[in-house]
């Protein structure tokens, strides 16, 4: 089962989110990270999205570059990572992008 939401996102929707199965998830729905490193330190970095695009950035390649750097430079000391996903925009896009294709096949 290692392809599939953990608990706490199911609970959000759980007559959705239950069966579905991740291959991939875009970085625009990773609300934080939480980094547990070899000698138990645990960080939980909050990526701020909103003030990403306040500043004119691109929130997929920010957050991309961010991320690629940071795990860069402390890999070696990483046990485990964990992304916490911003499920209250994921039931929104979903329920909007459902919407819209029951439209288009009226």
């Amino acid at each position: 089962m290692p392809d599939k939401l953990p608990p706490e996102v199911i609970e959000h929707w759980p007559e959705i989110f239950k069966d579905v199965e991740i291959k991939a998830v875009p970085v625009e729905y990773v609300s934080s990270v939480i980094v547990t490193f070899d000698d138990g330190k645990v960080w939980e970095i909050e990526l701020d999205q909103e003030k990403i695009k306040e500043n004119g950035g691109d929130v997929a390649e920010t957050l991309e570059e961010t991320l690629d750097s940071f795990f860069a430079e402390y890999d070696e000391y990483i046990e485990s990572v964990d992304f916490r996903l911003d499920t209250e925009q994921v039931i929104k896009d979903i329920k909007a992008r459902t919407k819209q294709f029951l439209k288009k096949r009226k």
